[in-house]
């Protein structure tokens, strides 16, 4: 592969093109190609003279906005491998991921100086400020070399500067991104994901969603998540616009917003889509002009996917399934078959082959439920420095994805729940998935998540933990009456806790772990 199918030969393209398109813009910064092109030459070329080069790995640590995706365009310009991360990541987690990329050069936040001053191994900090740095920063990042970067990614005017003037040639293989998830052993796991990876991917999702340079995405995901970066790759693709609006904690804000800047698409986690449901007004929601919405990042409940398809309308809602593993995204189900396939993950997306195996590897029939594995350009060759871990979801070419599922006869998929998460209560397989789906149909409840805990009399047994609605009341013995009417009986969680708020992580999901930990005595007493 040639370096002209990559994200930054994307925007050069179009910076020469049509230079006073829109590209990135922000509550704060607004940004058309050939502001971006401009930046990130610079900022690559600065990179470039402080030693950065192909292959190399850079820690990319920002809040969501232009600065830190002008970080990740210019990277990945020269051919070297953008590390992004979530900035609560923790110092133990920090230093595990330096120690695995041997990172040299990282772009940080101002206000985080302090947690980044003296790690082992950084030479050079590209930090990100929106005023002049103040004299205690500089003393807490001594002696680190630092450059000040601006919220829009441009450098600081006394910086020296050599714009890249040329992109390298690019091999498919070469790592483009790590990006980074728990690992079963409790040290960060990095996903490597190449640039024939994303290229892969980013074509497939322009294609099933149609997507051209008319359309403007409204992205509220960080870009350290896969799904946030899918969207931001694939609006510089076709020549597109984003809006990276980091202000998703007043959701009226960013409807308002959505509005003004007459965004044509949306991107959300079920929490996303949740948290719009509860808080969205009628007025706001009629003034959208969108053309479509996109959900991943786990299961929704059917009576949200329901209230956003009614509430977005004439929006079409793709709802989506994919891993890390995958770049971002194996298949999708089309909205003109979401009725008649309602609670199925659809079909794969150009480019991907999705299979239900047994533990053997060998296909099943239509109907049977076992391992979804897949196939495609767009999977990773393995977790960076850990031969293991990959060995286990890679075989034979196939990615294993760690799910249950099975296939009707028209090829589409419906989810049974992750295979390590399947509860065996009685000699029985029993997926969380179901005993949620159920439990989120009762008025009272506005979340829910099922866990296995440890059963007193031995074995298994189901643990629902309920965030029940605003003023609502209910009680345990209800909510299981309420299992019992649709479920045989060894479906009904034994156990029902209540919480005022479920534990998630940086993309949304719901952290079953801590959950499973948190209730593991309940069935002791």
């Amino acid at each position: 592969m040639s370096a002209t199918d990559s994200s930054p030969t994307w925007v050069l393209a179009h910076a020469a093109r049509t230079p006073d398109a829109p590209a990135l813009d922000s509550p704060w910064t607004r940004l058309n190609y050939r502001r971006l092109a401009e930046a990130l030459r610079a900022l690559a070329g600065h990179l470039r003279a402080s030693g950065v080069a192909p292959g190399d790995k850079v820690l990319i640590a920002l809040p969501l906005g232009s600065a830190g995706a002008v970080a990740g365009l210019a990277v990945q310009a020269l051919g070297a491998c953008a590390v992004e991360l979530d900035r609560e990541t923790g110092a133990s987690s920090v230093d595990a991921i330096l120690a695995q990329t041997q990172a040299r050069h990282a772009f940080i936040f101002g206000q985080d100086a302090r947690k980044w001053a003296g790690k082992p191994g950084l030479g050079h900090l590209y930090v990100i400020h929106s005023t002049r740095p103040p004299e205690r920063m500089l003393q807490a990042l001594s002696p680190a070399t630092c450059t000040w970067v601006q919220e829009d990614g441009a450098l600081d005017p006394d910086a020296p500067v050599t714009p890249l003037s040329a992109l390298p040639e690019v091999k498919s293989d070469a790592h483009a991104a790590i990006v980074y998830t728990s690992g079963s052993t409790g040290t960060p796991r990095g996903v490597i994901q190449t640039f024939g990876n994303i290229a892969a991917n980013t074509r497939s999702i322009v294609e099933y969603l149609g997507l051209s340079s008319r359309d403007r995405a409204h992205l509220v995901l960080p870009l350290h998540y896969c799904y946030g970066k899918s969207v931001l790759q694939t609006h510089l693709l076709v020549g597109g616009s984003v809006f990276l609006d980091p202000r998703f904690m007043y959701p009226q804000v960013v409807l308002e917003a959505m509005a003004e800047e007459r965004s044509t698409g949306f991107a959300g986690v079920p929490l996303t889509f949740e948290l719009l449901r509860r808080q969205a007004g009628a007025e706001a929601l009629s003034k959208l002009r969108l053309r479509y919405a996109t959900q991943a990042g786990g299961g929704m409940s059917p009576d949200t996917i329901q209230w956003t398809r009614e509430a977005l309308y004439p929006a079409e809602l793709y709802v989506m399934y994919g891993q890390t593993e995958a770049t971002a995204r194996l298949s999708y189900l089309p909205p003109t078959r979401a009725a008649e396939k309602a609670g199925s993950i659809g079909v794969p997306i150009p480019g991907v082959e999705l299979r239900v195996v047994g533990d053997d590897g060998v296909p099943l029939s239509s109907g049977e439920t076992g391992n979804l594995v897949a196939r495609g350009a767009n999977v990773t060759p393995g977790y960076l420095g850990a031969p293991e871990e990959t060995a286990t979801i890679l075989r034979d070419g196939w990615l294993w994805t760690g799910d249950l599922a099975w296939k009707d006869a028209d090829g589409f998929i419906f989810l049974v729940g992750r295979a390590k998460e399947i509860l065996k209560i009685g000699g029985h397989r029993v997926s969380p998935a179901e005993l949620e789906h159920q439990l989120a149909r009762h008025a009272a409840v506005r979340e829910v998540a099922v866990v296995g805990v440890p059963d007193a009399l031995g074995g298994e047994a189901a643990c629902a933990v309920v965030v029940i609605q605003e003023g609502a009341t209910v009680k345990e013995d209800e909510l299981r009456r309420f299992c019992r009417e649709a479920l045989p009986a060894h479906k009904v969680p034994k156990h029902v806790v209540f919480t005022d708020a479920l534990p998630r992580g940086p993309s949304g999901k719901v952290l079953k772990a801590e959950l499973r930990t948190r209730y593991s005595s309940v069935g002791s007493s």
